[in-house]
């Protein structure tokens, strides 16, 4: 069975989706709920429905477009991503996912295959944790992970939750039914960026994901005490910056010593009070996120960095305020899916490699719903969440041929 793949098509459909924007070309900004987010949804659904496919959205807004198998009460095939964009970034990511598995539909149609399971495209909402703070939340609210009390007590920086927006841009029902069962999918496979440098290094078209590091986020708060930057002598002082500064230190230390590679850490937000020159700081809020592939190693370096906050607030008189925001524990794909994407590598002539996915995605949360892989394909210069972030519509067209060899062998 030949497999074509309309490069052309499907390029100028990212192109068109990129356009959905709050930000001028080439970033693209498009946050949940948005009027630009809704235009991109609109678009993608009158895609779906010329390929022929019947689309149902939850209460979240979490889209499924589905194209029923021979056997329709078996359980179904998924594949997906997400379009919503953070501030100022790029057109690809998650973009190539839903635009991918709906073109790999069409090849799959367009040669005449009749899959025996249905095949489901899923689009998620907000992988992204621009609005509510919390990536993945269509993933999170589907697998059970985040509860629609969790969900409601989400807000943004207007202090609305995702309950009520929701609401106000179209979408009914109750957070209750968003939850699915587990075995609800016979198998998800997602096609992604790689968003690292490794596969065009090798110059290698297709990597083939055995692992999803987890992430865990601590929320830090230090209180010290303020005053004139020319009136209070450094003897007398309780700068709450410093000690961020010096925890930021014990952060990037714990990653550095946990005795793995695998482990990573970033105090990614820094925001101090009240932001003034001549004003010693009297509040820090920072933000720490910690990855692994093995969640124990992942958990002490956690616990370090709480130990050394607790510590350091002690030794320079201030107080520090500790919140986990989320403990997500790392997937392993499953072997018969890995197997299906290599074999469909393998049938094309492209050659691929096994790797971890160091970003976490919709996947790693649909892993406690069912089997679940990831086809990576490269990323130019390893650039993602970057207007100049670019795959080649080769490799592109490559990834997605891949992605319709492995939904034939899983929904046969």
């Amino acid at each position: 069975m030949t497999l074509k793949v309309d490069q052309d098509r499907l390029t100028n459909q990212i192109e068109t989706m990129a356009t959905y924007s709050d930000a001028p070309a080439p970033a693209v900004t498009r946050v949940l709920y948005s009027e630009q987010d809704m235009k991109a949804r609109g678009y993608l659904k009158d895609l779906i429905r010329e390929v022929g496919l019947s689309v149902r959205e939850d209460a979240l807004g979490n889209l499924f477009a589905r194209w029923e198998g021979a056997n329709p009460e078996r359980s179904a095939v998924a594949t997906g991503s997400h379009i919503d964009a953070i501030p100022h970034s790029g057109r690809y990511d998650g973009v190539v996912g839903v635009l991918g598995g709906l073109e790999a539909i069409r090849a799959l149609k367009a040669a005449g295959f009749t899959p025996q399971r249905p095949v489901e495209i899923i689009l998620f909402t907000a992988e992204e944790p621009t609005r509510f703070g919390v990536g993945c939340l269509g993933s999170r609210a589907l697998s059970g992970t985040l509860s629609p009390e969790e969900v409601r007590a989400l807000t943004d920086d207007e202090g609305k939750n995702p309950d009520e927006v929701r609401r106000e841009v179209g979408f009914e029902g109750e957070l209750e039914e968003v939850k699915l069962e587990k075995g609800h999918y016979h198998a998800f496979v997602e096609l992604h960026i790689e968003q690292g440098p490794r596969l065009e290094q090798q110059n290698i078209p297709i990597g083939v994901v055995t692992n999803i590091a987890a992430p865990a986020t601590l929320h830090v708060t230090l209180e010290g005490q303020g005053g004139h930057a020319g009136a209070v002598l450094m003897a007398e002082r309780k700068d709450a910056l410093t000690a961020g500064a010096a925890l930021s230190l014990e952060v990037e230390r714990a990653a550095r010593e946990s005795g793995s590679p695998d482990t990573v850490a970033t105090v990614g937000i820094f925001d101090v009070h009240p932001r003034a020159v001549n004003s010693i700081p009297s509040r820090v809020f920072m933000s720490v996120d910690v990855r692994d592939v093995e969640r124990s190693r992942r958990d002490e370096v956690m616990a370090r960095i709480r130990r050394a906050a607790e510590d350091i607030a002690g030794e320079r008189g201030v107080t520090v305020d500790l919140k986990t925001l989320n403990v997500d524990p790392p997937a392993v794909c499953a072997s018969e899916v890995v197997e299906a994407v290599e074999v469909g590598a393998k049938n094309l002539s492209l050659k691929s490699m096994r790797m971890v996915s160091r970003a976490y995605h919709d996947t790693l949360f649909m892993s406690t719903i069912c089997p679940v892989g990831m086809i990576f394909i490269p990323s130019k210069d390893g650039i993602s969440h970057r207007p100049d972030e670019y795959s080649s519509p080769a490799e592109i067209e490559a990834g997605v041929q891949v992605l319709a060899e492995t939904l034939m062998r899983l929904s046969s």
